[in-house]
């Protein structure tokens, strides 16, 4: 319940703090003026690999993420990124002891900058909820979104998250966002 209640504050914060306006270009193709909305949410269904220090089993787990992401200007955003992986496992920390973790959820606060086309790179910090631990952790992470029709896209997503003084993951996965 507190890691929901902590969820929405994030949320709550996000959007209470920034207008809702729209960023105007000038479209590459026709000149024309195209609106650009200043808002974007987004669901992910992908899979964090679990690296094993010892026993050379790596674990994919299943995974679900919901982003909601403010675009001040076409280049650089920030996104409040949330990751809930979907099952319980145990992992081997740095320490050489055993953890279970049962369904983390991973909130980051990111910075987006966008270089290239759909190209987004993406990096914050962290925290991941677990009733038996918290780690602060640090997220980078790359997306490549392909626009679709009415301001919605497709985009595959690719992410480190380095916990602190515990253990690291890897994440892929396949999103669809919304901008509005």
């Amino acid at each position: 319940m507190r890691q929901l209640l902590i969820t929405l504050l994030f949320f709550g914060c996000t959007t209470v703090a920034f207008p809702q306006t729209a960023v105007h270009h000038k479209s590459a193709d026709s000149g024309n003026e195209v609106h650009i909305p200043h808002f974007r949410a987004a669901f992910i269904v992908g899979h964090t690999l679990i690296p094993a220090l010892e026993s050379q089993e790596n674990a994919a787990i299943p995974s679900y993420g919901l982003d909601v992401e403010y675009w001040p200007t076409s280049k650089i955003g920030f996104g409040i990124h949330n990751d809930l992986e979907i099952t319980n496992f145990i992992i081997e920390t740095d320490h050489e002891e055993y953890l279970e973790r049962e369904y983390p959820l991973v909130v980051t606060a990111d910075l987006l900058i966008k270089p290239w086309k759909g190209l987004v790179i993406q990096a914050g910090p962290g925290i991941e909820f677990e009733k038996n631990e918290n780690f602060l952790l640090f997220r980078l992470g790359l997306e490549y979104e392909f626009e679709l029709n009415h301001h919605w896209d497709l985009f595959p997503t690719l992410f480190y998250d380095d916990r602190e003084g515990s253990y690291h993951t890897w994440s892929i996965g396949l999103g669809v966002g919304k901008r509005f």
